[in-house]
């Protein structure tokens, strides 16, 4: 859970309140959220109250009591708490240990991160015929299904859902750019926003600056460190510390990332998530070597990083079908 990651709940919240007439108030563009100053409650805090105060004509605290039964929703929030004139604290869940994060991701395969956050959610879809409605609808749909919900046809009880996305100005981005590419150019961007113009072709380069071959090709790396590693006589298996905070923390966040995309409807989410995750894995990759080196032995050591490796792969593999595209062993 990232500053923006709480600063997008934090605007749901207000969204939220005002659609249910707890605030009478125009919702801001943005909201600020920063790391905690030391001595400070939780790990980030939030002084929106405090904006939304004089337009809601209501103190300041009680204004933060309504956002905060609301953000406590959010997937990814241990707590939030009401501090001083009305700042919102947060405060994240505890890091998971990166072993057992690591083993609970090999024992999940690409179901990890699917839960039952929505269990007795039942949406049916409104019908579409829009090209980015009719992808963003099957994508949300397989996230909603990721946490459990049921989702029936358009007879059935419980929320009906209209996807309405910015609509895509290229209707033929699928015979030009193929199934995955397209649906990443659909996807991607928020659907209020329309997506990145794609006439140059960019989704189709095997080169660093296309996102989408990055995150694909994270994947396809640490499946072919695995067969690198049989080829050496070693296997994965994480018996030993690994210094890699940062690619941890984004797996252990990837079922709260799940959660948010299919309770916001938000594919996005996940997108950008995959994009961090690749990132991370570059890092890790470029800075500790998974294999042994030169003449080197294989060791615990490289079998724990092996094994962070093949869970960075799972995450990646498994993000990438939610969203309805392929995750090759080779590009």
């Amino acid at each position: 859970m990232t500053p923006a990651d709480l600063s997008r709940a934090v605007l749901h919240a207000v969204r939220r309140a005002v659609d249910e007439g707890a605030l009478r108030v125009a919702v801001p563009a943005r909201v600020r959220v920063e790391r905690t100053r030391p001595g400070g409650r939780g790990d980030f805090a939030c002084a929106v109250a405090l904006q939304l105060s004089g337009p809601a004509a209501l103190p300041a605290r009680d204004v933060a009591e309504i956002l905060r039964r609301r953000v406590l929703q959010a997937p990814g929030i241990a707590d939030v708490e009401v501090t001083g004139p009305g700042f919102l604290n947060f405060t994240l869940p505890a890091a998971r240990d990166l072993g057992a994060l690591v083993r609970d991701i090999g024992a999940r395969g690409t179901a990890y991160g699917h839960g039952d956050a929505l269990t007795g959610t039942t949406v049916s879809f409104a019908p579409v015929t829009e090209l980015r409605a009719r992808v963003v609808t099957a994508a949300v749909e397989r996230l909603l299904r990721a946490q459990d919900a049921g989702t029936g046809d358009r007879t059935a009880d419980g929320e009906t859902l209209h996807v309405h996305p910015v609509p895509a100005a290229d209707h033929d981005l699928f015979g030009r750019l193929g199934e995955d590419a397209a649906r990443w150019a659909l996807l991607r961007a928020a659907p209020h926003d329309r997506p990145r113009s794609t006439g140059n072709g960019e989704l189709l380069v095997q080169r660093e600056t296309n996102p989408l071959f990055r995150v694909r090709y994270a994947h396809a790396r640490t499946r072919a460190l695995s067969r690198n590693a049989g080829q050496l006589g070693f296997r994965a298996a994480y018996v030993c510390a690994v210094d890699a905070p940062a690619l941890g923390a984004l797996l252990a966040d990837h079922p709260s990332v799940l959660a948010a995309a299919a309770r916001y409807r938000e594919p996005d989410r996940l997108a950008r998530h995959l994009e961090a995750v690749a990132a991370a894995f570059f890092d890790f990759h470029d800075t500790t070597a998974p294999l042994p080196v030169g003449d080197e032995k294989p060791s615990a050591a490289h079998r724990s990083r092996l094994a962070l490796a093949e869970a960075a792969g799972t995450v990646l593999a498994g993000g990438l079908s939610l969203l309805g595209i392929s995750a090759p062993e080779v590009l």
